[in-house]
């Protein structure tokens, strides 16, 4: 047994030597720190955003698409001259006798039924459609980065945590490698504070693995340098009054009316509607109108005509187009009134998730943390001295870490509820 407890005693050296050198340098990111708040993120985020300024170009790729629906198809011109009559490119009279056939006509293709209108009206639609999805882009992206910082700030905040313990139970493991020596601590109870700490350095180890995480995706969020390294200063919970003050039917109101998503449903319904319209204009058959100048091929010399031309719609008069917009127009109807329950549904959601969140914060929790910061040190105190045994010990080691751990995730998941009420009202209901 004791040769079993010698070849632990070695692992969990060797593991320590190698975890904390990569913990340090993890954090050691000082030189390159970025401290930001959500508001000081998101002013970042709006300017520097690489797929937010990308989706921006299809609000003016829509207004190009809508200029050129306004405009007049080109006239067409038809032109025909003769090339060889016995002689190449005769023009002109010989012995009283006129040669040299030419023939001009120039179209225009005039629209009927007012099509170039409603045309640009469903290009419009087009670009209003583009601005809700680019205002919904920004809504989603807003939404990810405040609970990115949100979560960031507790894994940091977390890791405090953890570092100052890690730091109290080195000190221990010092001291108790000494009491070992000299025979007043057994090697089993050693083994047992050392596997603690090891522990505790693993969890710290898996802590700025998620760090590192949340970091690449606020580089890419806020278009940051590799070596830039985020501090989140998101730790702070909402005043509980505030919260008790929303009221859920003002809130729903206010996403029916700024939700992006919502909009682009209402721009559906309208575009179908000007659709039916442009697809009925196309049952009405276009004029092609022109004139033309025949100089010898007609039956008078240098003869000019009016030309006029146009398709009769006896078999195609656009029957099935106008009845799938008409269809179309339904479901959209019905798209929009699903798309109301589930804005009705997420706000009422996610006002629940905060007063719930809210309601599991107290103001007995900065007391219990100054209580058990005290009874720690006092503990730890104790342990030394040999008035508490080891189970003790480690029991209220573990329950005041978990406490510590616990109170940090409390407060994100309240700041994350109020992240969330933002995003389903589409406003800043709470300040983050």
């Amino acid at each position: 047994m004791n040769l079993r407890f010698q070849y632990l005693i070695r692992y969990l050296i060797v593991a320590m030597v190698f975890c904390i050198p990569v913990l340090a340098n993890a954090q050691n990111r000082n030189t390159d720190s970025l401290r930001l708040t959500i508001p000081e993120a998101e002013g970042l985020f709006l300017k520097n955003n690489l797929q937010l300024l990308a989706e921006q170009y299809n609000i003016d790729i829509n207004r190009a698409f809508a200029d050129q629906a306004k405009l007049w198809d080109n006239p067409l011109l038809v032109t025909d001259q003769n090339i060889y009559d016995g002689k190449f490119f005769r023009h002109g009279t010989e012995n009283g006798v006129q040669y040299g056939e030419i023939y001009v006509q120039v179209q225009q293709l005039i629209r009927t039924a007012g099509k170039i209108k409603k045309q640009t009206r469903l290009a419009n639609d087009n670009t209003l459609g583009a601005k809700a999805q680019f205002e919904d882009v920004m809504r989603n992206l807003r939404y990810v980065l405040s609970t990115d910082m949100n979560n960031l700030a507790q894994l940091q905040n977390t890791s405090t945590v953890y570092t100052t313990e890690i730091s109290t139970m080195q000190s221990l493991v010092k001291g108790m490698d000494e009491m070992l020596r000299v025979g007043d601590i057994s090697q089993k109870e050693n083994i047992r504070v050392k596997a603690l700490l090891f522990s505790l350095q693993n969890e710290l180890s898996e802590n700025i693995r998620q760090q590192v995480d949340l970091e690449k995706e606020l580089a890419m969020l806020l278009h940051l340098d590799d070596t830039s390294w985020v501090i989140s200063l998101a730790g702070e919970s909402f005043d509980s009054t505030k919260i008790s003050d929303l009221k859920p039917g003002l809130l729903r109101d206010s996403a029916i009316q700024f939700r992006p998503d919502l909009n682009f449903a209402k721009i559906a319904i309208q575009y179908q509607s000007h659709n039916i319209a442009y697809q009925k204009s196309l049952a009405s058959p276009d004029l092609n109108a022109g004139v033309e100048y025949d100089k010898l091929n007609s039956y008078v010399p240098n003869y000019w005509g009016l030309y006029l031309a146009l398709p009769l719609p006896v078999f195609n008069r656009n029957q099935g187009n106008i009845k799938a917009a008409k269809l179309a127009s339904q479901q959209t109807d019905i798209n929009f009134q699903q798309a109301q329950n589930q804005v009705s549904r997420e706000v009422t959601s996610a006002w629940q998730k905060l007063i719930n969140a809210t309601g599991m914060l107290n103001t007995d929790n900065n007391q219990l943390q100054s209580n058990y910061d005290t009874l720690m040190k006092n503990m730890l105190d104790s342990y030394r001295k040999r008035q508490v045994s080891l189970i003790e010990f480690i029991d209220f080691f573990e329950a005041y870490k978990d406490t510590r751990v616990k109170e940090w995730q409390l407060i994100t998941n309240q700041r994350n509820a109020a992240a969330e009420l933002n995003f389903a009202v589409n406003r800043p209901v709470i300040q983050l």
